[in-house]
């Protein structure tokens, strides 16, 4: 979508949410028709329309300052996540609200109808209670404050996935191996380096022998890892450190003077992936020996359903001997949906990432629930079938939305174990 379809969008979404505004006010004059203090009353009201209008309005101005050269910065996509975060508290508001009005329609209608001669000039339709509103007010709420949870804290809020896999056929000297595995670090996202620089802290410190990062190092541009290049290339693992493109790196969704400009973007970023100390994998594969004994790790460009499809994991796997375990690095899980999990070279383990698990969610005692499983077969964690393995990252850093709420960015640890009879 170009610069002007993108304003077109935001001000049809603004012109809504101000008219959310205008039900959401008549909300709050219910629940403040009672109190003694008019000054305490209009304070309450119109500081809500400040604030909500404000907000929208800020919104508009900062998309006003969108360049499709550069893309979402973190000023764009704090007024983004703002704008969300009071459409959706007032989605929730006019949802029940709406729902109290519309009972108070249905019990007027009733009471029209059925009125007897002498009771014409009576208003049958009953006042807005003030529960209702009250009601409302608690319901969005739960937004209003999880959201603002997600942009201060969440988003920051590392957690380590650890999963043990058991295989027949493991190398002896492999039993016990550990991968750390991050990915979409969306380095030009980020606001906080002290924060961002403990989830680094907390990765070195599982200490694993392999470092694998699959993808999406930058939102658009070379340049927004450049300041954070001596804050990742802290990140070392005694067999190497190794990483593979994601569909953000090339840097398709932003405007380039030339393709020769874009080209070079992406030169340099392969440079960076070296100056991080990371041994980049374009649809290739190394050896990794220990003890005499080897495993085979595969790293393919992106492919993903729907998104930019250059790896070629036929090509990436030349060289590979059949026999060999082999643990593949691929950015888009749907590349192991289509082409992956049913190939001949039987590939045990396959690490993604890509989908943020949309940064919302719900996960708690074996419940998972986000609005990327409508999009995403395999959005988070780990798929099985027939012992070939795919993890999903649920992401490092964030895009867009500012924030995480329920699916909190992951450091994931896989221990290889050899099973025993």
């Amino acid at each position: 979508m170009h610069r002007g379809g993108f304003l077109t969008f935001f001000v049809i979404i603004a012109a809504i949410g101000m008219l959310f505004d205008w039900y959401v006010f008549t909300g709050l004059k219910t629940f403040t028709n009672d109190w003694h203090s008019q000054r305490l009353r209009q304070v309450v009201l119109y500081g809500f329309l400040l604030v909500s209008v404000g907000v929208t309005l800020l919104f508009l101005l900062g998309f006003g300052s969108f360049s499709t050269a550069r893309g979402m910065t973190p000023f764009h996509e704090w007024m983004l996540s703002l704008f969300l975060t009071f459409f959706i508290t007032k989605i929730f508001f006019v949802l029940v609200l709406f729902l109290g009005d519309a009972g108070r329609l249905f019990v007027g209608i009733f009471n029209t109808v059925n009125k007897t001669q002498d009771q014409v000039s009576h208003s049958y339709f009953p006042g807005r209670r003030k529960f209702i509103s009250e009601l409302a007010i608690l319901v969005a709420a739960f937004p209003f404050f999880g959201f603002f949870y997600a942009m201060f804290r969440g988003k920051y809020d590392y957690k380590v996935h650890r999963q043990t896999l058991y295989y027949d056929d493991l190398p002896d000297a492999f039993d016990g191996f550990t991968i750390t595995q991050l990915s979409d670090i969306h380095s030009g996202s980020f606001d906080n380096v002290d924060a961002m620089q403990r989830g680094i802290d907390l990765a070195q410190s599982q200490k694993s022998d392999l470092f694998v990062f699959t993808g999406d190092l930058v939102n658009n541009a070379a340049w927004e890892i450049e300041q954070y290049i001596g804050n990742f290339s802290k990140l070392r693992a005694p067999y190497g450190q190794f990483s593979i493109l994601g569909n953000h790196d090339y840097g398709d969704y932003i405007h380039w003077d030339s393709e020769q400009e874009k080209a070079a973007n992406l030169d340099k970023l392969k440079q960076h992936h070296k100056d991080l100390g990371y041994r980049l994998l374009l649809d290739e594969n190394m050896v990794i020996e220990k003890d005499g004994q080897k495993i085979s790790l595969i790293g393919v460009q992106n492919w993903g359903k729907g998104f930019i499809k250059v790896g070629n994991l036929d090509k990436a796997l030349q060289g590979v001997d059949q026999n060999a375990f082999k643990v593949l690095l691929s950015h888009d899980p749907t590349h192991w949906e289509e082409q992956v999990r049913y190939n001949p070279a039987n590939i045990h383990l396959t690490l993604s990432g890509h989908t943020h698990g949309a940064q919302f969610g719900v996960e708690v005692a074996g419940f998972r629930w986000s609005p990327v499983q409508y999009r995403y077969l395999d959005w988070a964690g780990l798929v099985n079938e027939k012992n070939r393995y795919l993890y999903v990252n649920r992401g490092f850093g964030f895009l867009a939305f500012s924030g995480r709420l329920g699916i909190w960015p992951e450091i994931t640890v896989i221990t290889l174990k050899k099973k025993t009879a």
